[in-house]
């Protein structure tokens, strides 16, 4: 009897009239461990966010050495001038947080945030599509963005607290095929964010051949050691320096992803 994982691959290959071994996770090595602060997207992505805290954000990134930070793109001219000359890369997202904009409307966003200086884009599945079956939308959708961010880090964007396990596997699937750099479990504006679970799930689906970030109410040490310990190997979080100082967690915040 075929894993889920080997029936899902199975069903959306039929669909796309291709084989399901072009779906199914290459046999690659775990990546070397990082230092903690590296795996770390530090985010700031409230609407109310002003220049002041997209600054601070910045400064906090510099100081810990963070991966990247997140910011709405209204912001990455700003930080990418707070970061220049610095190691952390200047992220934003993309059809964010529904993933219902028009094709069309998400590459000119992901080709505007690279032209404001945007090393890696988040963007939303087209989640409609992908809870109807429509695989062929989606993966035209998600081609789209892969020539769009061509030499850019691309993370899509699954919502998995709205998805069912197969539609996780399903839309993980067709990232990996499109050549996306990551799967992500969330926004962080929906319950429940990321789940050890979810992120185990997730790497099955794509085995290491690219990456899984983790975001959604990571708040605490613990937690992201978790979700790296699943196979996650980025951290969406707005508490960055929580985690990498060990300090209890702030309170509940909104935007976490």
């Amino acid at each position: 009897m075929p894993s889920l994982l080997e029936a899902v691959a199975g069903h959306v290959a039929g669909v796309l009239g291709i084989e399901p071994e072009f779906l199914l996770p290459l046999p690659v090595s775990p990546p070397p461990p990082l230092p903690l602060a590296r795996y770390i997207d530090h985010t700031l992505l409230r609407p109310g966010a002003t220049p002041t805290e997209v600054r601070h954000l910045c400064t906090e990134a510099r100081r810990f050495n963070f991966r990247a930070v997140c910011v709405n793109p209204v912001w990455v001219r700003l930080a990418v001038e707070e970061l220049l000359g610095t190691e952390t890369a200047v992220c934003t997202v993309c059809g964010f947080p529904l993933g219902a904009n028009l094709t069309e409307i998400k590459v000119r966003e992901a080709e505007a945030a690279i032209n404001d200086g945007a090393t890696e884009i988040d963007v939303v599945i087209g989640l409609g599509f992908l809870k109807a079956g429509d695989y062929p939308k989606v993966l035209a959708e998600l081609l789209a963005l892969r020539r769009a961010t061509a030499g850019r880090v691309l993370k899509v964007i699954l919502e998995t607290g709205l998805l069912t396990p197969e539609e996780k596997i399903a839309g993980a699937l067709l990232a990996r095929y499109a050549g996306a750099d990551f799967v992500k479990t969330s926004t962080g504006f929906l319950a429940p964010g990321a789940t050890v679970e979810d992120v185990a799930l997730l790497r099955s689906a794509v085995g290491w051949s690219i990456g899984v970030k983790a975001s959604g109410g990571i708040r605490d040490r613990e937690t992201a050691t978790a979700m790296l310990a699943a196979g996650a190997t980025r951290i969406g979080t707005s508490s960055g320096t929580v985690i990498v100082e060990g300090a209890s967690p702030a309170a509940e915040k909104a935007y976490d992803a």
